[in-house]
């Protein structure tokens, strides 16, 4: 691949995607700028222009990865109302579908130790994805009782907590070759338990 060096057309973004491309391979610490840069065709100089070193172009790849986990779980969300309960559950098999869809993202987000705190974009976008999942627990938590309804970040802590657990341990590498059950059942099972001890679906027969 020929090097292009600054007259690169959209330089910043190319080397968001070679890093996404490398990160998805080998992990957010098995690249290195250089490597980065050859990908995208342009000179390990070339970088500098954009980014300040390795952990900043991971940023900017959490960041994107931040604003489609937001775009794709608020999607799922408006796609189950007026349900509040199908709403809310259509949120945990989007986190779920994102994992699966975007793995370069998910690990850049998830897995590299980049504080969402690292830019005020980056924490913009990661707060805005928290704000969706608060939404759809807060408008399921009204059918619950005042004195037996926990705080909506909670509740979708909870959720949150469940559906990263599930694409840990079943839907990514090779763990998920050896799930018991399909991630999407283990995921749905698992919040219908929570929900039936909330007392928001009735319990099995």
């Amino acid at each position: 691949m020929s090097k292009r060096g600054y007259h690169h057309g959209n330089l910043r973004q190319a080397l968001v995607e070679a890093a996404l491309a490398l990160i998805e391979a080998r992990g957010p610490a098995g690249f290195t700028l250089s490597e980065a840069a050859k990908q995208a065709g342009v000179t390990p100089a070339a970088v500098y222009r954009h980014f300040d070193g390795r952990e900043d172009l991971i940023a900017e790849a959490a960041r994107q990865g931040y604003a489609i986990f937001a775009d794709v779980i608020d999607y799922a969300y408006e796609s189950g109302q007026p349900s509040a309960l199908a709403a809310f559950e259509a949120t945990g098999r989007a986190y779920l579908a994102f994992a699966r869809k975007y793995p370069g993202h998910y690990i850049a987000m998830f897995e590299s130790g980049i504080s969402v705190n690292r830019t005020p974009e980056l924490a913009a976008e990661a707060t805005r994805a928290r704000d969706v999942l608060e939404r759809a627990a807060r408008d399921l938590s009204q059918h619950i009782p005042q004195d037996r309804r926990p705080p909506a970040a909670m509740f979708s802590a909870h959720i949150w907590a469940m559906s990263h657990g599930v694409v840990e341990l079943f839907a990514r590498n090779s763990p998920g070759t050896a799930a018991p059950f399909a991630p999407e059942e283990l995921l749905e099972t698992g919040i219908g338990i929570y929900l039936r001890g909330l007392g928001l679906i009735e319990p099995d027969d």
